[in-house]
């Protein structure tokens, strides 16, 4: 079973490692383009929306903020939209759109990703299978030059046949393929979770003034200010009409009867 396998590895050799390497590492870097090119066109100055999405909400402006959010590109507004959408249901509703819309947003900006922490991980050990195949190889070569002449008769070709280098080149170059092809592909998976972070931390921020306010102002409008302060004065009204305290008849009705006396 052993010389089986021994045979169809050094006969297949390392080469085909290496192409799968070269497939792998191209389809790595079409994912790295795409990648690269949605969250260039995601961007936006968050911090300048936050401050117009504060101030149209303070005004009490929902129409102006939602065509604000909507002329955004940006993952955060798309998120945001969402609740002001559902605004006049209410805070809890507009929290459950946004967070819905989130789940969304992140499935987006994710997608693919798992390939490049999938190819940085395993390269490595591909390059690996490939120079393991090589050494096996270069053993193998060293097994048909036979046993080498004893002392210093035995010369550097008898050592070391063309055949062995070769095998030894190949499988440090499998190694290398390996190691090239997964450094960009860990570096550019750091790089995307970190945008994605990112991303996420200034959506909740937009969501918390949008709730915010929601909060503020209950559902259906701003509060009537004259009907607050009918409803102040009518309280104040019922306040002066109560009833005295037993106290206060008690003394009365004290003063009344020393006055008849």
């Amino acid at each position: 079973m052993i010389e089986r396998v021994k045979s169809a590895m050094v006969g297949a050799g390392a080469g085909w490692v290496l192409w799968l390497m070269l497939v792998l590492s191209v389809v790595s870097l079409a994912i790295m383009l795409e990648r690269a090119w949605l969250f260039w066109s995601l961007r936006d100055d968050v911090e300048a929306l936050m401050r117009e999405l504060g101030r149209l909400l303070r005004a009490g402006d929902l129409d102006g903020a939602r065509r604000r959010l909507e002329a955004s590109p940006s993952a955060e507004a798309a998120v945001v939209v969402a609740g002001v959408v559902e605004a006049d249901l209410g805070a809890d509703a507009a929290a459950e759109a946004m967070a819905g819309a989130s789940a969304l947003q992140r499935l987006k900006l994710e997608r693919r990703l798992a390939y490049l922490g999938t190819l940085g991980n395993n390269a490595p050990f591909i390059g690996l299978l490939g120079t393991v195949i090589g050494i096996v190889g270069a053993f193998e070569e060293l097994g048909k030059a036979g046993t080498p002449v004893a002392g210093a008769a035995a010369t550097a070709s008898q050592l070391a046949p063309q055949a062995v280098m070769s095998n030894i080149a190949e499988a440090l170059v499998a190694t290398a393929v390996g190691l090239i092809v997964a450094i960009p592909a860990v570096f550019a998976f750091n790089t995307f979770q970190r945008l994605v972070k990112t991303t996420l931390a200034n959506t909740e921020a937009l969501s918390h003034i949008l709730l915010a306010h929601l909060r503020a102002v209950p559902a259906g409008g701003d509060r009537d200010i004259e009907g607050v302060i009918e409803g102040a004065a009518a309280k104040a009204d019922r306040s002066s009409k109560a009833p005295p305290a037993r106290g206060a008849v008690r003394r009365r009705d004290e003063a009344e009867d020393e006055g008849a006396r």
